[in-house]
């Protein structure tokens, strides 16, 4: 039996949502070892001159406590 650990972390991007779950993910594995998914609980985006601006997202990010 494995123990499982979720913490809640947000992230943003100037490009996609996508890389902002990536950078999400890869500032997270500098602290936290053995990460077994991630799962996005909620998007947003800002809006600057009728375009998009900023991607946000707030994601779940679930690994196994050793």
């Amino acid at each position: 039996m494995s123990i499982l650990k979720v913490i809640e972390v947000l992230a943003n991007s100037s490009e996609s949502w996508e890389d902002a779950t990536q950078k999400a993910v890869a500032q997270a594995s500098k602290s936290v070892k053995n990460i077994r998914s991630v799962y996005v609980n909620e998007q947003s985006a800002t809006v600057k001159d009728g375009r998009v601006d900023d991607f946000r997202v707030n994601v779940k990010i679930t690994f196994e406590v050793k």
